[in-house]
Protein backbone atom coordinates (compact mmCIF):
# COMPACT_ATOMS: atom_id res chain seq x y z
CA UNK A 1 0.00 0.00 0.00
CA UNK A 2 1.39 3.42 -0.95
CA UNK A 3 1.58 6.35 1.47
CA UNK A 4 -1.26 8.06 -0.41
CA UNK A 5 -3.31 4.88 -0.27
CA UNK A 6 -2.68 4.60 3.48
CA UNK A 7 -3.74 8.22 3.98
CA UNK A 8 -6.93 7.64 1.98
CA UNK A 9 -7.68 4.52 4.04
CA UNK A 10 -6.88 6.27 7.33
CA UNK A 11 -8.85 9.42 6.64
CA UNK A 12 -11.72 7.86 4.69
CA UNK A 13 -10.78 8.79 1.13
CA UNK A 14 -9.19 11.79 -0.48
CA UNK A 15 -10.89 15.14 -0.10
CA UNK A 16 -11.66 17.59 -2.89
CA UNK A 17 -8.46 19.15 -4.21
CA UNK A 18 -9.95 22.59 -4.81
CA UNK A 19 -13.03 23.79 -2.98
CA UNK A 20 -15.30 26.43 -4.52
CA UNK A 21 -15.49 29.66 -2.55
CA UNK A 22 -19.15 29.07 -1.64
CA UNK A 23 -18.19 25.70 -0.10
CA UNK A 24 -15.30 27.26 1.84
CA UNK A 25 -17.69 29.97 3.05
CA UNK A 26 -20.19 27.33 4.21
CA UNK A 27 -17.44 25.52 6.15
CA UNK A 28 -16.28 28.82 7.66
CA UNK A 29 -19.80 29.48 8.91
CA UNK A 30 -19.92 26.00 10.45
CA UNK A 31 -16.61 26.63 12.23
CA UNK A 32 -17.70 30.04 13.45
CA UNK A 33 -20.80 28.45 14.96
CA UNK A 34 -18.58 25.79 16.52
CA UNK A 35 -16.42 28.47 18.16
CA UNK A 36 -19.55 30.03 19.67
CA UNK A 37 -20.56 26.61 20.99
CA UNK A 38 -17.07 26.02 22.40
CA UNK A 39 -17.15 29.41 24.09
CA UNK A 40 -20.50 28.73 25.77
CA UNK A 41 -19.39 25.26 26.90
CA UNK A 42 -16.18 26.66 28.40
CA UNK A 43 -18.07 29.41 30.20
CA UNK A 44 -20.72 26.95 31.45
CA UNK A 45 -18.08 24.55 32.77
CA UNK A 46 -16.25 27.41 34.49
CA UNK A 47 -19.44 28.55 36.20
CA UNK A 48 -20.32 24.96 37.17
CA UNK A 49 -16.88 24.28 38.63
CA UNK A 50 -17.01 27.60 40.46
CA UNK A 51 -20.41 26.78 41.98
CA UNK A 52 -19.25 23.31 43.01
CA UNK A 53 -16.03 24.75 44.45
CA UNK A 54 -17.87 27.36 46.48
CA UNK A 55 -20.70 25.05 47.52
CA UNK A 56 -18.69 22.07 48.75
CA UNK A 57 -16.39 21.65 51.72
CA UNK A 58 -12.68 21.44 51.01
CA UNK A 59 -10.70 18.30 51.68
CA UNK A 60 -9.05 18.34 55.08
CA UNK A 61 -5.36 19.10 55.46
CA UNK A 62 -2.95 21.92 56.07
CA UNK A 63 -3.97 24.71 53.76
CA UNK A 64 -2.06 27.93 53.14
CA UNK A 65 -4.84 30.31 52.22
CA UNK A 66 -2.45 32.65 50.38
CA UNK A 67 -1.85 29.91 47.80
CA UNK A 68 -5.48 28.83 47.50
CA UNK A 69 -5.87 30.23 44.00
CA UNK A 70 -8.74 28.16 42.59
CA UNK A 71 -11.35 30.94 42.83
CA UNK A 72 -9.00 33.55 41.38
CA UNK A 73 -8.06 31.23 38.51
CA UNK A 74 -11.71 30.48 37.81
CA UNK A 75 -12.55 34.20 37.78
CA UNK A 76 -9.69 34.97 35.40
CA UNK A 77 -10.65 32.06 33.19
CA UNK A 78 -14.33 33.06 33.25
CA UNK A 79 -13.40 36.58 32.13
CA UNK A 80 -11.22 35.08 29.43
CA UNK A 81 -14.16 32.91 28.27
CA UNK A 82 -16.47 35.94 28.08
CA UNK A 83 -13.98 37.88 25.91
CA UNK A 84 -13.50 34.83 23.70
CA UNK A 85 -17.27 34.35 23.42
CA UNK A 86 -17.82 37.98 22.40
CA UNK A 87 -15.16 37.66 19.69
CA UNK A 88 -16.74 34.41 18.51
CA UNK A 89 -20.19 36.01 18.23
CA UNK A 90 -18.68 38.89 16.25
CA UNK A 91 -16.85 36.41 13.95
CA UNK A 92 -13.51 38.02 14.84
CA UNK A 93 -11.63 34.99 16.10
CA UNK A 94 -8.46 34.59 14.05
CA UNK A 95 -6.36 31.41 13.92
CA UNK A 96 -3.60 33.01 16.03
CA UNK A 97 -6.22 33.88 18.65
CA UNK A 98 -7.33 30.24 18.77
CA UNK A 99 -3.73 29.07 19.27
CA UNK A 100 -3.32 31.74 21.96
CA UNK A 101 -6.55 30.54 23.55
CA UNK A 102 -5.22 26.98 23.70
CA UNK A 103 -1.98 28.20 25.33
CA UNK A 104 -4.00 30.19 27.86
CA UNK A 105 -6.19 27.15 28.65
CA UNK A 106 -3.25 24.85 29.25
CA UNK A 107 -1.12 27.48 31.03
CA UNK A 108 -3.90 28.28 33.50
CA UNK A 109 -4.55 24.60 34.14
CA UNK A 110 -0.89 23.74 34.67
CA UNK A 111 -0.43 26.86 36.79
CA UNK A 112 -3.33 25.79 38.99
CA UNK A 113 -1.88 22.30 39.35
CA UNK A 114 1.53 23.77 40.18
CA UNK A 115 0.01 25.91 42.94
CA UNK A 116 -1.28 22.88 44.86
CA UNK A 117 2.06 22.00 46.46
CA UNK A 118 2.30 25.53 47.82
CA UNK A 119 -1.30 25.50 48.96
CA UNK A 120 -0.86 22.30 50.95
CA UNK A 121 2.76 23.03 51.94
CA UNK A 122 4.09 19.90 50.27
CA UNK A 123 7.01 19.14 47.98
CA UNK A 124 6.33 19.59 44.27
CA UNK A 125 5.87 15.82 43.79
CA UNK A 126 2.58 16.29 45.62
CA UNK A 127 0.85 17.84 42.62
CA UNK A 128 1.57 14.82 40.43
CA UNK A 129 -1.39 13.04 42.06
CA UNK A 130 -4.01 15.78 41.75
CA UNK A 131 -7.06 14.86 39.61
CA UNK A 132 -7.14 18.33 38.05
CA UNK A 133 -4.96 16.94 35.26
CA UNK A 134 -8.06 15.19 33.88
CA UNK A 135 -9.34 18.56 32.62
CA UNK A 136 -6.65 18.29 29.95
CA UNK A 137 -8.82 15.74 28.15
CA UNK A 138 -11.77 18.12 28.28
CA UNK A 139 -9.72 20.87 26.61
CA UNK A 140 -8.57 18.44 23.92
CA UNK A 141 -12.13 17.21 23.32
CA UNK A 142 -13.48 20.77 23.08
CA UNK A 143 -11.18 21.42 20.13
CA UNK A 144 -12.88 18.56 18.29
CA UNK A 145 -16.03 20.66 17.92
CA UNK A 146 -14.29 22.83 15.32
CA UNK A 147 -13.56 19.91 12.98
CA UNK A 148 -9.91 20.90 12.52
CA UNK A 149 -7.34 18.34 13.64
CA UNK A 150 -4.51 20.89 13.90
CA UNK A 151 -6.07 22.53 16.95
CA UNK A 152 -6.55 19.16 18.63
CA UNK A 153 -2.91 18.26 17.98
CA UNK A 154 -1.74 21.66 19.22
CA UNK A 155 -3.79 21.32 22.41
CA UNK A 156 -2.57 17.78 23.07
CA UNK A 157 1.08 18.63 22.44
CA UNK A 158 0.79 21.77 24.60
CA UNK A 159 -0.70 19.68 27.42
CA UNK A 160 2.02 17.02 27.11
CA UNK A 161 4.73 19.70 27.18
CA UNK A 162 3.09 21.39 30.16
CA UNK A 163 2.91 18.16 32.15
CA UNK A 164 6.49 17.21 31.14
CA UNK A 165 7.65 20.58 32.47
CA UNK A 166 5.87 19.98 35.78
CA UNK A 167 7.50 16.52 36.03
CA UNK A 168 10.89 18.05 35.19
CA UNK A 169 10.36 20.66 37.88
CA UNK A 170 9.74 17.90 40.43
CA UNK A 171 12.75 15.92 39.23
CA UNK A 172 14.98 19.01 39.38
CA UNK A 173 14.48 19.22 43.14
CA UNK A 174 13.68 22.96 43.03
CA UNK A 175 10.29 22.26 44.53
CA UNK A 176 11.61 20.01 47.29
CA UNK A 177 13.05 16.50 47.23
CA UNK A 178 11.88 14.59 44.21
CA UNK A 179 12.02 11.25 46.03
CA UNK A 180 12.51 9.23 42.90
CA UNK A 181 11.28 5.71 43.31
CA UNK A 182 10.63 2.52 41.35
CA UNK A 183 8.12 1.31 43.93
CA UNK A 184 4.53 1.88 42.76
CA UNK A 185 3.04 1.63 46.24
CA UNK A 186 5.51 4.19 47.54
CA UNK A 187 4.69 6.42 44.59
CA UNK A 188 0.97 6.22 45.25
CA UNK A 189 1.17 6.68 49.01
CA UNK A 190 3.83 9.35 49.32
CA UNK A 191 5.28 12.43 47.66
CA UNK A 192 7.48 10.37 45.40
CA UNK A 193 8.24 10.56 41.70
CA UNK A 194 7.80 7.45 39.56
CA UNK A 195 9.01 8.57 36.12
CA UNK A 196 7.32 5.67 34.34
CA UNK A 197 3.91 6.68 35.75
CA UNK A 198 4.33 10.25 34.51
CA UNK A 199 5.48 9.02 31.11
CA UNK A 200 2.29 6.90 31.03
CA UNK A 201 0.21 10.06 31.58
CA UNK A 202 1.99 11.89 28.78
CA UNK A 203 1.55 8.91 26.45
CA UNK A 204 -2.16 8.78 27.35
CA UNK A 205 -2.51 12.48 26.51
CA UNK A 206 -0.71 12.07 23.19
CA UNK A 207 -2.57 8.88 22.21
CA UNK A 208 -5.93 10.48 23.03
CA UNK A 209 -4.88 13.46 20.94
CA UNK A 210 -3.83 11.25 18.03
CA UNK A 211 -7.05 9.21 18.05
CA UNK A 212 -9.23 12.33 18.23
CA UNK A 213 -7.18 14.05 15.53
CA UNK A 214 -7.63 11.10 13.14
CA UNK A 215 -11.34 10.91 13.94
CA UNK A 216 -11.79 14.63 13.31
CA UNK A 217 -9.70 14.52 10.14
CA UNK A 218 -12.03 11.79 8.84
CA UNK A 219 -15.11 13.68 10.04
CA UNK A 220 -13.87 16.89 8.40
CA UNK A 221 -13.57 15.14 5.06
CA UNK A 222 -17.12 13.91 5.46
CA UNK A 223 -18.17 17.46 6.40
CA UNK A 224 -16.45 18.89 3.31
CA UNK A 225 -18.13 16.27 1.10
CA UNK A 226 -21.52 16.90 2.71
CA UNK A 227 -21.19 20.67 2.30
CA UNK A 228 -19.93 20.25 -1.28
CA UNK A 229 -22.73 17.88 -2.23
CA UNK A 230 -25.29 20.09 -0.48
CA UNK A 231 -24.09 23.12 -2.45
CA UNK A 232 -24.10 21.08 -5.67
CA UNK A 233 -27.63 19.85 -4.92
CA UNK A 234 -28.82 23.42 -4.39
CA UNK A 235 -27.23 24.45 -7.69
CA UNK A 236 -28.69 21.47 -9.54
CA UNK A 237 -32.14 22.14 -8.11
CA UNK A 238 -32.15 25.34 -10.16
CA UNK A 239 -31.85 23.25 -13.32
CA UNK A 240 -34.39 20.62 -12.29
CA UNK A 241 -37.96 20.85 -11.19
CA UNK A 242 -37.90 21.04 -7.35
CA UNK A 243 -39.92 17.81 -7.06
CA UNK A 244 -37.58 16.00 -9.45
CA UNK A 245 -34.52 17.36 -7.60
CA UNK A 246 -35.99 16.14 -4.30
CA UNK A 247 -36.69 12.75 -5.84
CA UNK A 248 -33.05 12.46 -7.00
CA UNK A 249 -31.70 13.55 -3.60
CA UNK A 250 -33.86 11.14 -1.63
CA UNK A 251 -33.60 8.12 -3.96
CA UNK A 252 -32.59 5.03 -1.97
CA UNK A 253 -30.49 3.87 -4.91
CA UNK A 254 -28.80 5.69 -7.77
CA UNK A 255 -31.26 6.63 -10.49
CA UNK A 256 -30.77 4.55 -13.66
CA UNK A 257 -31.96 5.01 -17.21
CA UNK A 258 -34.82 2.76 -18.20
CA UNK A 259 -36.61 2.98 -14.86
CA UNK A 260 -40.12 4.37 -15.08
CA UNK A 261 -43.50 4.48 -13.38
CA UNK A 262 -46.95 4.34 -14.99
CA UNK A 263 -49.12 7.26 -13.91
CA UNK A 264 -52.46 8.87 -14.67
CA UNK A 265 -51.34 12.44 -15.21
CA UNK A 266 -52.21 15.64 -17.00
CA UNK A 267 -49.91 17.34 -19.47
CA UNK A 268 -49.77 21.02 -20.35
CA UNK A 269 -48.11 22.36 -23.45
CA UNK A 270 -47.49 26.11 -23.74
CA UNK A 271 -46.02 27.97 -26.69
CA UNK A 272 -45.16 31.62 -27.32
CA UNK A 273 -46.67 32.56 -30.63
CA UNK A 274 -44.53 34.38 -33.16
CA UNK A 275 -41.38 33.80 -31.19
CA UNK A 276 -39.42 32.24 -34.08
CA UNK A 277 -39.87 35.31 -36.25
CA UNK A 278 -39.28 37.68 -33.35
CA UNK A 279 -36.04 35.90 -32.43
CA UNK A 280 -34.62 36.78 -35.87
CA UNK A 281 -35.38 40.46 -35.30
CA UNK A 282 -34.01 40.85 -31.79
CA UNK A 283 -30.43 40.68 -30.57
CA UNK A 284 -29.45 37.44 -28.78
CA UNK A 285 -29.43 39.17 -25.39
CA UNK A 286 -32.91 40.63 -25.99
CA UNK A 287 -34.18 37.21 -27.12
CA UNK A 288 -32.95 35.67 -23.87
CA UNK A 289 -34.42 38.54 -21.81
CA UNK A 290 -37.77 38.03 -23.55
CA UNK A 291 -37.69 34.31 -22.79
CA UNK A 292 -36.71 34.99 -19.18
CA UNK A 293 -39.60 37.45 -18.82
CA UNK A 294 -42.08 35.01 -20.39
CA UNK A 295 -40.93 31.95 -18.43
CA UNK A 296 -40.52 33.97 -15.22
CA UNK A 297 -44.20 34.92 -15.37
CA UNK A 298 -45.61 31.51 -16.31
CA UNK A 299 -43.49 28.89 -14.54
CA UNK A 300 -44.26 30.02 -10.96
CA UNK A 301 -47.98 29.74 -11.76
CA UNK A 302 -47.52 26.13 -12.91
CA UNK A 303 -45.55 25.20 -9.79
CA UNK A 304 -47.96 27.09 -7.51
CA UNK A 305 -50.80 24.94 -8.83
CA UNK A 306 -49.00 21.65 -8.22
CA UNK A 307 -47.34 21.26 -11.61
CA UNK A 308 -43.78 20.35 -12.53
CA UNK A 309 -41.77 21.85 -15.36
CA UNK A 310 -40.71 18.89 -17.45
CA UNK A 311 -38.61 20.80 -19.94
CA UNK A 312 -38.19 24.02 -21.91
CA UNK A 313 -38.25 23.59 -25.67
CA UNK A 314 -37.07 27.03 -26.78
CA UNK A 315 -40.18 29.13 -26.26
CA UNK A 316 -42.23 26.02 -25.45
CA UNK A 317 -42.95 24.79 -21.95
CA UNK A 318 -43.91 21.19 -21.23
CA UNK A 319 -45.40 20.76 -17.77
CA UNK A 320 -46.93 17.79 -15.99
CA UNK A 321 -49.39 17.42 -13.14
CA UNK A 322 -49.46 14.21 -11.10
CA UNK A 323 -46.44 12.72 -12.90
CA UNK A 324 -43.56 13.27 -10.45
CA UNK A 325 -45.86 12.31 -7.58
CA UNK A 326 -49.40 10.89 -7.84
CA UNK A 327 -52.19 13.43 -7.33
CA UNK A 328 -55.94 12.96 -7.05
CA UNK A 329 -56.52 16.51 -8.37
CA UNK A 330 -53.92 16.62 -11.13
CA UNK A 331 -56.34 17.53 -13.96
CA UNK A 332 -58.19 20.16 -11.90
CA UNK A 333 -54.81 21.63 -10.88
CA UNK A 334 -53.75 21.78 -14.53
CA UNK A 335 -56.85 23.72 -15.58
CA UNK A 336 -56.48 26.09 -12.63
CA UNK A 337 -52.90 26.67 -13.73
CA UNK A 338 -54.15 27.27 -17.30
CA UNK A 339 -56.60 29.93 -16.06
CA UNK A 340 -53.82 31.63 -14.08
CA UNK A 341 -51.47 31.53 -17.07
CA UNK A 342 -54.11 33.04 -19.39
CA UNK A 343 -54.69 35.88 -16.91
CA UNK A 344 -50.93 36.48 -16.63
CA UNK A 345 -50.55 36.41 -20.41
CA UNK A 346 -53.31 39.01 -20.76
CA UNK A 347 -51.56 41.29 -18.25
CA UNK A 348 -48.23 40.79 -20.02
CA UNK A 349 -49.81 41.71 -23.35
CA UNK A 350 -51.27 44.90 -21.88
CA UNK A 351 -47.93 45.85 -20.32
CA UNK A 352 -46.09 45.37 -23.63
CA UNK A 353 -48.64 47.48 -25.50
CA UNK A 354 -48.33 50.22 -22.87
CA UNK A 355 -44.54 50.09 -23.21
CA UNK A 356 -44.76 50.43 -26.99
CA UNK A 357 -43.63 46.85 -27.59
CA UNK A 358 -45.13 44.24 -29.85
CA UNK A 359 -47.93 42.36 -28.06
CA UNK A 360 -47.35 38.64 -27.72
CA UNK A 361 -49.83 35.80 -27.37
CA UNK A 362 -49.44 32.32 -26.04
CA UNK A 363 -50.94 29.04 -27.17
CA UNK A 364 -51.86 26.48 -24.52
CA UNK A 365 -53.36 23.01 -24.40
CA UNK A 366 -54.10 20.49 -21.66
CA UNK A 367 -54.58 16.73 -22.04
CA UNK A 368 -54.78 13.91 -19.53
CA UNK A 369 -54.18 10.19 -19.70
CA UNK A 370 -51.80 7.37 -18.89
CA UNK A 371 -48.13 8.37 -19.12
CA UNK A 372 -44.75 6.92 -18.11
CA UNK A 373 -42.61 9.04 -15.81
CA UNK A 374 -38.99 7.98 -15.61
CA UNK A 375 -35.35 8.56 -16.45
CA UNK A 376 -34.03 8.44 -19.99
CA UNK A 377 -30.48 8.78 -21.30
CA UNK A 378 -27.28 6.83 -20.81
CA UNK A 379 -25.11 6.21 -17.77
CA UNK A 380 -23.53 9.67 -17.93
CA UNK A 381 -26.47 11.85 -18.93
CA UNK A 382 -29.93 11.27 -17.53
CA UNK A 383 -33.15 13.21 -17.70
CA UNK A 384 -36.46 12.70 -15.98
CA UNK A 385 -39.31 13.13 -18.40
CA UNK A 386 -42.85 12.07 -19.27
CA UNK A 387 -43.66 9.77 -22.19
CA UNK A 388 -47.02 8.65 -23.54
CA UNK A 389 -50.06 9.40 -25.65
CA UNK A 390 -51.18 12.26 -23.38
CA UNK A 391 -47.86 14.05 -23.97
CA UNK A 392 -48.18 13.75 -27.75
CA UNK A 393 -51.87 14.61 -27.65
CA UNK A 394 -51.23 17.81 -25.63
CA UNK A 395 -48.69 18.93 -28.23
CA UNK A 396 -51.14 18.24 -31.07
CA UNK A 397 -53.92 20.08 -29.26
CA UNK A 398 -51.67 23.08 -28.75
CA UNK A 399 -50.91 23.23 -32.47
CA UNK A 400 -54.64 22.87 -33.23
CA UNK A 401 -55.27 26.23 -31.55
CA UNK A 402 -54.43 27.90 -34.86
CA UNK A 403 -57.05 25.84 -36.65
CA UNK A 404 -59.69 26.82 -34.12
CA UNK A 405 -58.49 30.44 -33.81
CA UNK A 406 -58.18 29.92 -30.07
CA UNK A 407 -55.49 30.53 -27.48
CA UNK A 408 -56.15 27.61 -25.14
CA UNK A 409 -58.06 24.37 -25.51
CA UNK A 410 -58.46 20.98 -23.89
CA UNK A 411 -60.36 17.86 -24.84
CA UNK A 412 -63.82 17.20 -23.41
CA UNK A 413 -62.73 14.12 -21.45
CA UNK A 414 -59.96 16.06 -19.67
CA UNK A 415 -62.38 18.91 -18.96
CA UNK A 416 -64.93 16.51 -17.43
CA UNK A 417 -62.24 14.88 -15.32
CA UNK A 418 -61.14 18.28 -14.02
CA UNK A 419 -64.71 19.16 -13.06
CA UNK A 420 -65.08 15.83 -11.29
CA UNK A 421 -61.91 16.67 -9.33
CA UNK A 422 -63.32 20.00 -8.18
CA UNK A 423 -62.39 22.41 -10.96
CA UNK A 424 -64.88 25.26 -11.28
CA UNK A 425 -64.47 27.46 -14.35
CA UNK A 426 -64.63 31.23 -13.88
CA UNK A 427 -66.90 31.53 -16.91
CA UNK A 428 -68.67 29.49 -19.56
CA UNK A 429 -66.34 27.55 -21.83
CA UNK A 430 -67.39 26.77 -25.37
CA UNK A 431 -67.63 23.10 -26.33
CA UNK A 432 -66.87 22.15 -29.95
CA UNK A 433 -67.65 18.62 -30.99
CA UNK A 434 -66.09 16.30 -33.55
CA UNK A 435 -62.98 18.33 -34.36
CA UNK A 436 -60.34 16.76 -36.50
CA UNK A 437 -56.98 17.16 -34.80
CA UNK A 438 -53.86 16.77 -36.93
CA UNK A 439 -52.19 13.40 -36.24
CA UNK A 440 -55.25 12.03 -34.40
CA UNK A 441 -57.27 9.35 -36.21
CA UNK A 442 -60.70 9.99 -34.68
CA UNK A 443 -62.68 13.23 -34.20
CA UNK A 444 -62.22 14.88 -30.80
CA UNK A 445 -64.64 16.95 -28.75
CA UNK A 446 -62.75 19.99 -27.46
CA UNK A 447 -63.41 22.73 -24.93
CA UNK A 448 -62.16 26.26 -25.61
CA UNK A 449 -60.50 27.72 -22.50
CA UNK A 450 -59.62 31.00 -24.22
CA UNK A 451 -60.41 32.17 -27.73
Amino acid sequence: MTLRGFQDWLFGGSGPEILPERVREAIRRQQEQSEILIGWIQLSITILVGVVYQGSSMAEGLVQADYSLELEVLLIYGLFCVVRLVLAHRRRLKPWMLYLSVIADIALLMGLIYSFHYKYAQPAAFYLKVPTLLYVFLFIALRALRFEARYIVFTGVAAAIGWAWLVHYVDSGRGGPSNRTHNFVEYMTSNALLVGAEVDKIIAILLTTAVLAVAIARARRLLVRAVSEGAAARDLSRFFDPNVAARIRTAAMAVKAGEGELRDATIMSVDLRGFTRLSTELSPSNVMKLLQDYQGRLCPLIVANGGSIDKFLGDGILASFGAVAPSATATADALRAADAILDAAARWRTERVAAGERPLEIGLAVASGRIIFGAVGDGDRLEFTVIGDAVNFAAKLEKHNKEEATRAITDAATYATAQAQGYTPAGVHEHRKGRQIGGVGTPVDIVVLAS
